[in-house]
């Protein structure tokens, strides 16, 4: 009871110096529980709405996938014929059945050609408007399409593109482009999670989507009273006789969420992994709070030393204090956590998910796991501080404040983080020296976490000589009041190698990032430069294939020299080995294409993979089956005719674009699937004729305005795109480290502050022989910055080096070109003398109002 009122007079009589370890604690948990809560209401949103739209039972065509989008080569979904539907409603236990045709291969467009797809990733979907969807759309005005000339629009869509009744939009699908005017609005009963819905009449989604009458996607199945979803789906498939997939609400729901739940397992784990670093980076603030603590109270422990206090009971002290500290910022945390998930559901509700407050889950794991994470990771980080107290004798009551340092502790920290380096340096070479990338990752994962570790046991070491450099270039020119900040800044180098360590965590991972993505960048461009022979690329951002119209558009573009149509399908390969590989894929194109994409070979050439009944193999598959020029392989076509095709090229594995393909003629492929179940083209490339290159672009364009849904590109549009594409990815991480450079700031305010209080008499002294206030303060903010750069230069350089190892590893998947990002890596490290500058003006400033007679008489 003693130990605990101890420490809870030291904690309140020191609040304001653990002000910023409990805001440290706070947003690490805060992050925590907000990803835990976020997430779980995104299921609890999902899990509610693929409930309210399935039916008791749903059966649909063999070829759908479980969750039932669009998977046919040709663009168009699986059908059954409406035959179907008598069979189904003739089944036991069947009280209705209703049979309905969507697609999600579709684009929607307004009367200005914009597209009306959702922003946020969410999918397009254009169905037929049927009872079962009527039980979770309420239609709030104008009434349900009747007619081809009729389409009906989710709520949400209409209020983010301001569409009124009357309007006229565009359904482009593989069949065509139907045109409609908007009948009617219909609204969500459930969350909508970010899909743009239109609702056709059956007849007409049939001919749009389709291309035919009679046919469904789905029949829509209830129960009759008494009847449970596993019977009704048992009478319904014995109906039917194995013909077409037959699935229960439940088996619906389970396979949508399935079809979600690995994105948000990565967007769960991975925010959780950012909020891991967060915690690490503030145990350096607890650490190096507690050890000052400690410091100050030396004199103090060594009198409660004197009058009967055991080390245990000094120790317990402060891990009590720990303790405080970790539940009060552990419960503001919780609670800022929930605040945190709300405005992440804002925020992807302006992106075009709408997430709702009323599905907030809060499951009651969540501030348990809040509570222990914070609780125990407080206490673990005061563990050595408290240590430190314990060993503080009697006699130190008699010494000014501050423990004498431990040579020893220094020479065994010298050793182990000498080590340590020594081990993480050597893991980085093997993985750099690997042979495959799945080895090397090992290696790196382990030279990442050992290096990290040694440089912050040897920090206070190397902030000895580096600190001198950096005070050598940086504060010199400050005369007197920078030669003073750098002795300050090396007075300690424990508590300025941990603060400095705090920055560095979070600046070696943007560091390492930013050469790794600069890196891929350039691969690929590079890759582009020396393979990429075709002049344009014309694709459908959202995944749509290219319809035979399109392809005609683009083939009557005046100026182009050639146009290579490009396939992919699978087939069933039968290989010399014996051995049978099923649904593997195989992509056929034109000739022309040995030219567009100049792929390496190790044996034959390219140009006789397209001659009649030929094709290619990449080396590793060729290795794999004993595969050489003229084996035969047999390869069994999906919706066509076996064909014995003869090996005529080896294609190197190496190259990054089109890497292990295998490639026969568009000829080869017609030959042996009839004209109706040819798939569509994935991608169309053309080359322009010699000097009409600009011209051949703007025709392009011209020619496929009709066809929003594709988009033309040339290499400078393509290279872009992909620095685009890696470069959301990076300001995403690099947004989710902010929270990890935050509290490492909060770590340099902590030190600087406390380091303030601590020097409070020598302060005094100073001012008092002639020391102003304005070159006080530039002297506290000479330290910060100086402590900044130490941490910037260390966390900077690690990361180059983690980086270009990484880069190592990318090579053997064809990413070959490291390039170092200086600009950002300058960028950054001038920016972190802007955040020692930021850090240090609030200790600064209250340095800088002490009473000159108070601070000198400060014990």
């Amino acid at each position: 009871m003693t130990v605990m009122k101890t420490s809870m007079r030291n904690f309140f009589a020191h609040k304001g110096r653990m002000a910023l370890s409990a805001v440290a604690v706070l947003l690490s948990v805060a992050f925590v529980c907000g990803t835990l809560v976020f997430t779980d209401t995104m299921n609890t949103t999902f899990d509610k709405l693929f409930a309210a739209t399935s039916s008791d039972v749903t059966v649909s065509a063999k070829g759908a996938s479980d969750s039932g989008e669009t998977t046919s080569g040709n663009g168009k979904p699986p059908v059954m014929p409406a035959s179907v539907l008598s069979k189904v409603r003739e089944a036991q236990g069947v009280k209705t059945a209703e049979g309905t045709v969507f697609s999600t291969s579709v684009t929607v467009v307004d009367a200005d050609k914009d597209s009306l797809s959702p922003s946020g990733g969410g999918p397009t979907i254009v169905g037929s408007w049927n009872g079962n969807d009527a039980r979770t759309m309420k239609i709030t005005s104008g009434a349900a399409p009747k007619n081809s000339g009729q389409v009906m629009v989710d709520k949400d869509t209409v209020d983010k593109h301001h569409l009124k009744l009357g309007d006229e939009i565009g359904v482009i699908s593989a069949v065509g482009t139907h045109k409609a005017k908007i009948s009617g609005v219909a609204e969500f009963e459930v969350t909508n999670p970010g899909a743009a819905i239109f609702y056709l009449d059956t007849k007409t989604a049939q001919q749009t989507l389709v291309g035919e009458s009679n046919v469904f996607t789905n029949v829509n199945v209830t129960a009759a009273p008494g009847v449970t979803d596993a019977q009704l789906k048992k009478n319904v498939a014995a109906e039917l006789g194995g013909t077409y997939k037959v699935q229960t609400a439940k088996e619906t729901a389970d396979a949508n969420q399935k079809d979600v739940e690995g994105f948000m397992n990565v967007m769960k784990y991975a925010m959780l992994g950012f909020a891991g670093i967060a915690f690490l980076v503030g145990i350096f603030l607890i650490i190096n709070t507690f050890s000052m603590l400690v410091a100050q109270r030396t004199r103090e422990i060594g009198l409660m030393r004197a009058i009967g206090s055991s080390r245990k009971q000094v120790n317990r002290s402060v891990l009590a204090e720990a303790l405080l500290l970790g539940v009060f910022g552990s419960v503001l945390g919780v609670g800022a956590g929930v605040g945190l998930a709300i405005g992440l559901m804002k925020l992807m509700g302006s992106m075009g998910m709408n997430l709702s407050t009323s599905d907030l889950t809060i499951a009651w794991t969540t501030p348990v796991v809040g509570l222990v994470l914070g609780v125990v990771v407080t206490v673990l980080a005061a563990w050595l501080p408290a240590r430190r107290a314990g060993k503080v004798s009697p006699m130190a009551a008699l010494r000014d404040a501050g423990a004498p340092a431990d040579a020893r502790a220094g020479r065994v920290r010298a050793l182990v983080g000498t080590l340590l380096t020594a081990g993480g340096a050597y893991a980085l070479y093997l993985a750099a020296e690997a042979d495959k990338a799945k080895e090397g990752s090992s290696w790196l994962g382990l030279g990442v976490v050992l290096s990290l570790i040694g440089f912050v046991v040897i920090g206070p070491l190397l902030a000895g000589g580096v600190v001198r450099v950096l005070g050598a270039v940086v504060l010199r020119v400050f005369g007197p009041v920078g030669r003073m900040a750098e002795r300050n800044a090396l007075r300690n180098p424990r508590r300025t190698g941990a603060t400095g360590a705090a920055l560095m965590i979070g600046l070696a991972l943007v560091a390492c990032l930013s050469v790794v993505g600069s890196s891929m960048v350039a691969s690929a461009t590079d890759q582009l430069d020396k393979t990429v022979g075709t002049d344009f690329i014309i694709q459908s951002d959202s995944g749509q294939l290219v319809t035979p119209a399109a392809v005609k558009a683009v083939k009557d573009t005046p100026g182009l020299a050639h146009v290579t149509e490009y396939k992919i399908t699978e087939a069933d390969y039968t290989t010399p080995d014996g051995k049978t590989l099923k649904d593997t894929d195989i992509t056929a194109a034109d000739p022309t294409y040995a030219t567009d994409l100049q792929t390496k070979t190790v044996a034959g050439k390219l140009a006789d993979a397209y001659k009649p009944d030929s094709m290619s193999v990449h080396d590793k598959f060729a290795k794999a089956h004993g595969i050489h020029l003229g084996s035969k392989i047999k390869v069994a076509f999906k919706d066509g005719a076996t064909a014995d095709l003869t090996v005529r090229a080896i294609t190197s594995s190496d190259g990054l674009i089109d890497a292990g393909s295998k490639y026969i003629s568009t000829a080869t492929l017609a030959k042996y699937v009839p004209a109706d179940k040819m798939p569509l083209d994935e991608l169309v490339f053309a080359s322009a004729k010699e000097g009409q290159t600009d011209a051949a672009y703007k025709s392009l364009k011209s020619a496929l305005h009709d066809y929003p849904q594709y988009t033309v590109r040339d290499q400078t549009d393509y290279k872009e795109a992909l620095k685009d594409q890696i470069g959301q990815l990076l300001n995403m991480i690099y947004g989710l480290l902010a929270l990890a450079i935050i509290v490492a700031i909060l770590g340099v305010v902590n030190t600087l502050a406390l380091s303030v209080v601590e020097r409070t008499r020598e302060i005094g002294l100073m001012r008092a022989i002639g020391l102003s206030r304005r070159q006080l303060r530039r002297m506290i903010r000479m330290e910060s910055v100086v402590i900044a750069l130490f941490g910037a230069l260390l966390g900077l350089g690690l990361g180059m080096g983690w980086g270009a190892t990484a880069q190592k590893l990318l090579a053997l998947e064809g990413l070959k070109v490291l390039e170092i990002p200086w600009p950002t890596i300058i960028a950054v490290f001038i920016g972190s003398a802007f955040v020692g500058l930021f850090a240090a003006l609030i200790p600064a400033f209250r340095a800088g109002r002490m009473n000159v007679l108070n601070a000198i008489a400060t014990e």
